[in-house]
């Protein structure tokens, strides 16, 4: 399954001509049980749902745009996102069970530096 899970109507209009695939949309994500491996969510959502989403081996794809101070709690456009470089990036993340996965991941990190 596909969702793009946005309350914004730009933003859904911008994945919408973005991203050509059959899609839910969710205005919120307030369910993970729906979530399944190989899903793919598109939109914006918090660190802490991400690792959920990853670790049901779901893709998660943010919709990631730099919106200048002025504009910020607005409603923007699609067209608005386009002028300002919205583009889709899949992220990966977890949530760490315990101190020494944060330390290993400190360390393995140092190796990429």
């Amino acid at each position: 399954m596909h969702y793009f899970v946005t309350r914004h109507k730009g933003a859904l209009n911008w994945l919408r001509q973005n991203v050509d695939v059959v899609a839910t949309h969710l205005p919120h994500l307030r369910d993970l049980q729906c979530i399944q491996a190989g899903d793919h969510i598109y939109g914006t959502l918090p660190v802490n749902w991400v690792a959920e989403v990853c670790k049901r081996r779901a893709h998660y794809f943010h919709l990631q745009v730099e919106i200048p101070e002025q504009l910020r709690g607005l409603e923007l456009s699609a067209e608005q996102l386009y002028e300002m470089g919205a583009q889709l990036v899949e992220y990966v993340a977890i949530r760490p069970i315990c101190d020494q996965a944060i330390l290993q991941m400190a360390d393995q990190r140092e190796v990429f530096l």
